[in-house]
């Protein structure tokens, strides 16, 4: 039996994912469980959730839990107040756990969850300052964590991919529709976004319009990011990461060309890929046992 262990939750579109960890991070036990299709109030949702708590204290009896959803979720209310994947609309989804558990609860957003694990123990752990998270897979968004502390704005901050694009050849768009793995896909008519990838390592003509575009909209957002909030570092995770160089080569060269007198921050990728909203949420919960 391990002491002081706890429990981070992710609720995803398609999979929910919970590890258990000691105090050390080290994972004791992890679960995938897939997200109940048709459930705008939340009910069968909570069911998996606290079904992963009683199947974590089984093996350590975890002393918090920090459950963490997507979309626009304001976490002062403890109301997920929009999120498309799950179908939920002002849902106080804290309200329907915390009957069922006899642990303290923390709540937070997916993405600002991703945010502070890589800025505690991801790619950006040990800087100081201002971190920027960025994850571009399907959809794409951004988190500021903030001397250690994610920055919600109400729950509204960071929806970069929904800014409109005002020129180029993608004028009205989305940068999402353009810059997120989804995108590329889609406008290539393409089964994924590493597939555009590697005909543009060919030197294919339509791939190299459809990557330089989506890394050109990608670049503006991140200069955006930079002038307002000057970040210490971005770091980039999602699949389009997996690019490597493909991606973050001529996307620090574009955050140049738009940045010449504020200072660039280093744009990494991300450490802790598809689990990082889990560690996050593990993060929370860690801080309620500490607090």
């Amino acid at each position: 039996m391990t002491s002081a262990a706890v429990l981070g939750i992710d609720v995803g579109g398609t999979g929910i994912k919970a590890a258990l960890t000691a105090v050390d991070g080290t994972v004791l036990a992890s679960w995938r469980e897939p997200t109940p299709i048709g459930d705008p109030s939340g009910e069968r949702t909570r069911d998996v959730v606290v079904g992963l708590v009683t199947a974590a204290g089984a093996v350590s009896p975890p002393q918090a839990v920090g459950v963490v959803v997507p979309g626009v979720v304001d976490e002062d209310r403890g109301v997920c107040v929009h999120a498309v994947n799950l179908g939920w609309r002002d849902l106080a989804f804290p309200e329907l756990l915390r009957p069922a558990l006899d642990i303290p609860l923390a709540f937070g957003q997916d993405v600002r969850a991703g945010a502070l694990a890589e800025a505690v123990s991801g790619a950006a752990a040990g800087m100081d300052g201002t971190i920027a998270f960025v994850p571009v897979g399907t959809g794409l968004a951004s988190a500021l964590v903030i001397d250690g502390v994610p920055f919600a704005g109400g729950g509204w901050a960071g929806e970069i991919g929904q800014r409109v694009l005002r020129e180029g050849p993608y004028r009205g768009l989305r940068v999402e529709q353009v810059a997120s793995a989804g995108g590329i896909a889609r406008l290539a008519g393409a089964a994924d976004a590493k597939t555009v990838a590697a005909a543009a390592l060919r030197g294919e003509s339509e791939a190299v319009r459809i990557w330089e575009a989506a890394v050109d909209a990608l670049a503006e957002a991140l200069a955006g990011i930079t002038v307002v909030a000057a970040p210490t570092a971005i770091v980039v995770g999602g699949g389009l990461a997996l690019a490597g160089e493909l991606l973050f080569g001529p996307l620090e060269q574009g955050l140049r060309e738009r940045l010449e007198v504020v200072r660039v921050p280093r744009v990494l990728p991300a450490l802790h890929g598809d689990e990082a909203a889990t560690v996050g949420a593990g993060i929370l919960a860690r801080r309620l046992v500490a607090a």
